[in-house]
């Protein structure tokens, strides 16, 4: 049985009117006498759809229970038992219900198709798999349901129905979409008319596509190769040379012109090799097409104008820009160049010659010796005495005859070929041509030629030799360019393997370079704003101005090669070092990009976490503050002197904890933004525990230092907050026990900090101590054990003296106590006797 027909009708939004539209299809075929049924359609609610369903068979739908709700689904057995000619079937995007013979209802309309039941159905263009995360970026909506794109384009029809954003805003607003209640805030939100604006864009231009495709399908299945000007479409050839951003911005301009079009950018690659192609240049005017909203694409082919014009006609191009020839007036006019040809055969497309500062300037370029100069010179010495020896040897047998000695002597040519290529080859055959005339053809010893035939003979003689002199030199040539291509190949592997290994990446491929190109030096060059020529990175030494090479990357990049001067054959590898180069660089910005959004992200968040410190923590001691001094203030209340001290203690408690707080804020502020210095200088642990102990209360805190602990390079303010945020901490969380403090040097153990002699001091605490996965976390900013509420504190305590402790040189890390608790270690370099300044990250 034949497949029927699926009729889709799509639209940009909810409300266009999509079912309406295939509700009154329904009934203009039941008017033709066809047999129509209704298998599924949502009226929504609204008036004016659920009028259209008079008149029409309804399929009744099915019942499905689904975690204790009824749902009703599309019956489609009872759909296939009907058979009717035409059934309607709303919302093709559809999720069946779990439980239902399918996961989709487009998969349901897959069965009635294949039953020969013709289909009437609705999407809209947010259902469309490929569009789903542009629309959610436009509307800030998730759409679940969705069907994939060649579904949809596999309907035989599609019909977009489409009404204009404002009309859309209008209908809503009357009622005709939504219920009363929920208009205001479709209105502001999914139907805002940016949005509507955007999505009808969206389908009017994935229909296009379609449409496209059904031309382009329609043109090849009937061998149409003309070009039907049904949208406008320009293609860009592009040589590879530096005039290609002239053709591609001219051609932009053009394009603005009319309201809409493609732009495709060809680079044809002629198949006998790419030694003309700049690949810097060529990525540039990637770069620059995909800019400008157009396609890059590369066509490989003998004959660059017809390669072209092939793809225009693939495409239906209208238009083609192509740049005048860079070959000189008269070496053009003699051998014509590509946009000349492309004009000639482009039949109907317009094509567009475009001046550029390189046209008619260059030069034709000469051939290259691929064969080398040693192989040509030994192939003219050939040329002139192999034919000599050749006939010698015919000398010796004087039986032979005109057929015999063209023979001889065109292996002879071959030969020649073989060793110096072209112009050698031609010389021996003409050679060979004259001594085969002089010894061999009657009369002998003359070059005249009586016979008819031996003209013939000599003249096919000299074709043969130069057709095979011309194939042999051309097949050389082919094999030297494979052979350079596969090395360019392996070295650009080398390149980038080498570049990815490399700390470096940079110096990494400047090195390398030294190695490919054998040159001394390698530099990297950026300016700004015209300012001069900064180096950026460089490998290997200085050598002399005069030998040196310029590969200009870009238009503030360049690459600098001296030590020798390169010959052209290695241009085109040097550029390719240089997109390499050009490339790191990028991913040397965007990796500090990326680090200075980190930074800026942490910062942040940090701020965020202050302001919400302060916005709770603060207030408690600064509540206690207002309290006491409110109560001390309050008229006609006397207090006790018991009473005033008390109350006068609450004060200073508050105070001292508000000062607490505000430092680590600020300190966490300093150590966050890298602004963290210390003063470096012989400090001894007994000057600076007695200060960190002041406010602790009086025998919770037990120091048992040895008496001969040497001195500490350290900043003693900063060591001294050091130590009282840990104390204060260990006698928070370990309220039942004592804090010992004890000590050790690097004279009386082995304790060192980066291979140097350190001293440790050790807080020890029997509180409830930190699993072990906590431990790093517990440094961290803002962070409480157990986020324990009546902790007072904004949980920085130890996040500033972790900073502190870096900040000087030094370490500060956990261990569990033996016997339950924590044992905070801060180790520290012993003094060198000299002062110095120091940054967050150690030692300058």
């Amino acid at each position: 049985m034949a497949r029927a027909t699926l009729r889709i009708f799509l639209g940009a939004a909810p409300g266009v009117g999509k079912t309406y539209a295939m509700l009154e299809e329904a009934h203009r075929l039941l008017g033709r006498g066809e047999d129509v049924v209704v298998a599924f359609a949502m009226d929504h609610g609204r008036a004016d759809t659920r009028a259209l369903m008079d008149g029409l068979e309804v399929v009744p739908m099915r019942s499905v229970d689904y975690r204790g709700t009824t749902f009703e689904e599309m019956d489609l057995d009872a759909v296939l038992a009907r058979r009717p000619h035409t059934a309607i079937v709303d919302e093709y995007a559809h999720t069946n219900i779990p439980g239902s013979r399918n996961h989709k209802r487009w998969e349901d309309i897959e069965e009635l198709l294949g039953a020969g039941i013709n289909v009437l159905s609705t999407v809209n263009v947010q259902h469309l798999a490929s569009l789903g995360d542009v629309v959610n970026a436009i509307t800030d909506v998730h759409q679940a349901e969705t069907v994939p794109d060649d579904i949809v384009r596999r309907a035989d029809q599609i019909h977009l129905v489409d009404i204009s954003p404002e009309l859309l805003r209008q209908r809503l607003g009357d009622g005709k979409i939504y219920t009363a209640d929920k208009i205001d805030a479709a209105l502001s939100n999914y139907f805002r008319m940016g949005n509507l604006t955007a999505l009808r864009e969206l389908a009017l231009l994935w229909l296009a596509d379609r449409v496209d495709e059904g031309l382009a399908r329609y043109r090849a299945e009937n061998q149409i190769e003309e070009s039907w000007p049904a949208r406008e479409r320009i293609v860009i050839g592009l040589t590879g040379g530096p005039e290609g951003e002239v053709l591609i911005r001219r051609a932009a301009r053009i394009l603005k012109r009319v309201n809409g079009g493609d732009l495709l950018a060809v680079h044809v690659r002629a198949a006998d090799g790419v030694a003309a192609e700049s690949p810097q240049a060529l990525e540039a005017q990637r770069t620059l097409i995909r800019d400008l909203g157009g396609s890059y694409h590369i066509v490989a082919g003998e004959d660059p104008a017809k390669a072209l014009l092939d793809f225009a006609r693939s495409v239906n191009a209208t238009q083609i820009v192509v740049g005048v020839s860079r070959r000189k007036a008269l070496a053009g006019r003699l051998t014509g160049g590509v946009g000349n040809k492309v004009v000639r055969d482009s039949g109907d497309i317009d094509v567009h010659m475009v001046s550029h500062p390189l046209g008619g300037r260059g030069k034709e370029p000469s051939r290259p010796r691929d064969l080398g100069r040693v192989r040509v010179f030994v192939g003219f010495g050939m040329a002139v005495v192999v034919p000599v020896l050749l006939q010698l040897l015919l000398a010796a047998s004087p039986s032979h005859n005109i057929a015999t000695a063209v023979l001889v002597q065109l292996s002879g040519s071959v030969c020649v070929a073989l060793v110096g290529g072209l112009w050698p080859a031609l010389l021996a055959a003409l050679w060979s041509s004259a001594l085969v005339n002089y010894f061999s053809v009657p009369p002998l010893g003359t070059l005249t030629i009586s016979d008819p035939q031996n003209l013939l003979a000599l003249l096919v003689f000299a074709g043969v030799s130069s057709a095979v002199a011309v194939v042999v030199d051309l097949s050389a040539r082919r094999s030297k360019e494979a052979a350079r291509a596969r090395s360019e190949a392996a070295t650009l592997g080398d390149l980038t393997r080498g570049a990815t290994a490399a700390e470096d990446t940079v110096v990494g491929l400047l090195e390398q370079a030294l190695d490919v190109f054998q040159v001394r030096q390698a530099a990297l060059y950026e300016t700004a704003s015209g300012d001069g020529w900064r180096l950026v990175a460089a490998a290997g030494e200085e050598a002399p101005d005069e030998n040196e090479n310029i590969e200009q990357i870009d238009a503030s990049t360049r690459l600098v090669l001296t030590g020798r001067v390169l010959p052209a054959s290695d241009r085109r590898l040097l550029g390719a070092f240089g997109s390499h180069l050009s490339a790191q660089l990028e991913r040397r910005q965007l990796a500090a990009s990326r680090r200075e959004v980190m930074r800026l992200a942490e910062s942040n968040t940090m701020r965020t976490s202050i302001l919400r410190a302060v916005s709770h923590d603060l207030r408690t001691p600064l509540a206690g503050i207002k309290l006491a001094v409110g109560g001390l203030r309050q008229p006609g209340v006397h207090y006790t002197e018991q009473e005033e001290q008390e109350l006068l203690a609450t004060i200073d408690e508050c105070s001292d904890r508000l000062d607490v707080l505000v430092g680590n804020l600020l300190d966490m502020s300093r150590i966050t933004s890298d602004s963290v210095n210390a003063l470096i200088k012989p400090t001894r642990w007994f000057d600076v525990i007695p200060a960190a102990l002041h406010g602790v209360p009086v025998g919770r805190v037990r120091v048992d230092l040895p008496p001969n602990m040497p001195e500490v390079d350290a900043d003693a303010g900063m060591l001294e907050r050091v130590i009282a945020n840990i104390v204060e901490n260990a006698v928070k969380y370990a309220p039942n026990s004592d804090v010992v403090i004890v000590g050790t040097a690097g004279g009386l153990s082995t304790t060192t900090l980066a291979g140097q002699p350190a001293s440790e001091l050790r807080i020890i605490d029997h509180g409830q101590g930190v699993p072990a996965a906590s431990v790093l976390q517990m440094f961290q900013p803002f962070q409480r054990l157990n986020d324990v509420p009546a902790a007072t504190g904004v949980g920085l305590g130890l996040a500033v003296a972790k900073g502190f402790t870096e900040a000087m040189g030094g370490t500060l890390t956990a261990e569990e106590t033996p016997g339950g608790g924590l044992t905070m270690v801060i180790r520290l370099p012993l003094s060198t006797g000299v002062y110095s300044l120091t940054s967050p990250k150690g030692p300058q």
